[in-house]
C-alpha cells in the first residue's frame, strides 16, 4: 500500500465522476491541478458539473438545450441532461463539431425555444455583444436558463475597442481574437438586454474545501440568467450559499480524519512489514548458522570413522 500511487494528493472530478488518486495536471497556461488526468476536463467543466447538479430541480423535462462553441467534456455534461434536443453552435472560426454554423448575434431558434443554454468564453470574441446578449433573451423561454462565463475585471468597468489590432487585442485583452475584458458593469448590460442575473463562485457554491477537493478555480465567475432585469446580489463565499457549503465542509472533514487514520494504519502496516521482513532475515540467518554447525558435527563424525 506503499509508492508514488497512495502517495499523491487526491480529488474527486466532477466531470467524469471519479476519484482521481493521480496528481491533476497543469493547465494550457501553466496552471497547477488544472486539467483532470481521467477525462482531460478544466476547472470551469467541474464547476459545471456542479452547477447543474445544484440546477438539478429547474432542470428537469428540458425540451431544448443550446450550447455556444462546445468542448467534448461539456457536450458530455448537457448530454447527461437528457433533453430531448440538443443543439450546439459556432461561429466557424475553428474546427470544432457543431451542428450548425451561427453566430450569436443572429440564432437559427424561434422566440421563447431554449430551457438552458451554455455560453462560455464566447461574448469577449463577439464585436456586438449587446446584440448577442439581446439574443439570448430572445430564445428563453419563460423557464428558461443560461449560464454565461466571460473574462472578468473586478473594480473597473468593461474595456473595449473591436477596432483594434490582433497584437493590440493581446497585450489589452489577453487574446488576438478577444475584443474585450468585461468589468462590473457586466450585470448593467446583461439587465439592459432583458437578462436577470446573479454571479456564483466555486467557493460560494461549495465552500473553500470543496474548491481544493474539485480542483476548481476560486475566482471563476459564473452568470446565472433568465427572462428579466432584475440583478441580484452576487453569492458570497461564506455566506448562506446554496446550502452546500456546510454539508461539504462536513463530510470533507470526515473524510480528511479517514484519510489521517488511514495514513496511520498504512504507517503501522508498513512498520509491521519492516519487523517481519527483520524476523524473516533472523530466522534465515539462524537457520543457515545451525546447518552450517550440523555440518561441522556430520564432518567431525566422518574424520572419527575414517580413524
Amino acid at each position: 500500500m506503499t509508492g508514488a500511487r497512495h502517495d499523491a494528493p487526491k480529488g474527486y472530478c466532477a466531470a467524469c465522476g471519479a476519484m482521481v488518486s493521480r496528481q491533476f495536471r497543469p493547465g494550457p497556461d501553466g496552471r497547477p491541478d488544472a486539467v483532470c488526468p481521467r477525462c482531460r476536463s478544466l476547472e470551469r467543466h467541474r464547476f459545471l458539473s456542479l452547477l447543474l447538479g445544484v440546477l438539478g430541480p429547474d432542470l428537469r423535462d428540458l425540451d431544448t438545450v443550446v450550447e455556444i462553441a462546445p468542448s467534448r467534456q461539456s457536450k458530455a455534461l448537457l448530454d447527461r441532461l437528457d433533453a430531448r434536443r440538443r443543439i450546439s453552435f459556432d461561429a466557424g472560426y475553428d474546427a470544432r463539431e457543431v451542428d450548425a454554423l451561427a453566430s450569436l448575434t443572429a440564432l437559427p431558434l424561434r422566440d421563447a425555444s431554449v430551457d438552458l443554454l451554455v455560453c462560455y468564453h464566447v461574448l469577449e470574441h463577439v464585436p456586438d455583444d449587446c446584440a448577442a446578449m439581446r439574443e439570448i433573451a430572445r430564445v428563453l423561454s419563460p423557464r428558461g436558463i443560461a449560464l454565461l462565463e466571460v473574462p472578468i475585471k473586478v473594480g473597473v468597468d468593461t474595456e473595449e475597442d473591436p477596432s483594434a489590432t490582433p497584437e493590440e487585442r493581446t497585450r489589452r485583452f489577453g487574446q488576438k481574437d478577444h475584443v474585450r475584458w468585461y468589468g462590473d458593469d457586466f450585470d448593467a448590460r446583461l439587465s439592459e438586454a432583458g437578462l436577470a442575473s446573479l454571479r456564483v463562485t466555486p467557493p460560494a457554491l461549495v465552500g473553500e474545501a470543496a474548491v481544493r477537493w474539485f480542483r476548481l478555480m476560486p475566482h471563476e465567475v459564473v452568470w446565472i440568467v433568465h427572462p428579466g432585469r432584475e440583478t441580484s446580489s452576487p453569492m458570497l463565499a461564506g455566506g448562506t450559499g446554496s446550502g452546500l457549503t456546510a454539508a461539504f465542509d462536513a463530510v470533507l472533514a470526515d473524510l480528511e480524519r479517514a484519510q489521517d487514520r488511514l495514513a496511520r494504519a498504512r504507517g503501522r502496516a508498513d512498520r509491521l512489514a519492516a519487523e517481519r521482513d527483520a524476523l524473516r532475515l533472523r530466522v534465515s540467518e539462524l537457520a543457515a548458522q545451525q546447518r552450517a554447525r550440523e555440518r561441522g558435527v556430520l564432518t567431525r563424525l566422518r574424520r572419527a570413522v575414517h580413524l
